[in-house]
This record gives structure tokens, sequence and C-alpha cells, in this order.
């Protein structure tokens, strides 16, 4: 994995939840490295909304996906509101 990879969350975890991010949604690589086998995810909406959160997460519970689609991360969003 490297930085502006897109990647998907595989796994719903109660540290991740805390901070609205759930399993199914999408992101980006901040950084072009790792820490203690994490990496530093932005979560984004669509347009001009507030991103959803930037944290880091287990490179275990990651997928790369070829293209992210901010509109899922709403739709899961709005499961959990």
């Amino acid at each position: 994995m490297k930085e502006l990879d897109c990647v998907e969350v595989i796994v719903e975890k109660e540290r991740y939840t805390k901070k609205g991010v759930h399993k199914g949604m999408q992101g980006w690589i901040c950084l072009d490295n790792s820490s203690n086998g994490t990496w530093l995810i932005n979560f984004p909406q669509r347009g001009e909304k507030e991103d959803i959160a930037t944290i880091s997460i287990k490179e275990t519970d990651l997928k790369l996906i070829p293209r992210m689609d901010a509109e899922v991360n709403e739709r899961i969003r709005a499961l959990f509101s």
C-alpha cells in the first residue's frame, strides 16, 4: 500500500465506529508510510461536506480497491445515524 491508494474497511471494530467509520466505508491513504502496521486513512463525503474521519486503520483491516466512491460512505453512515 502507498499514499493515495484507495481502500475499503473490511471489519467492524469499536475503535473505528467511535469515530464514525464502519465496515464497507472507503477512503484513501494520506501518508506514504505506515506506523506500527497502521495507515492514516481519510474517509470523505461527496462535495463540500465535512469528512467523516481521518484515522489510523490496521493494514489487516483494509483491502485495496481500484476506485473510491464517497457515496458509499454516506449510505453506510445513514444506516448508523
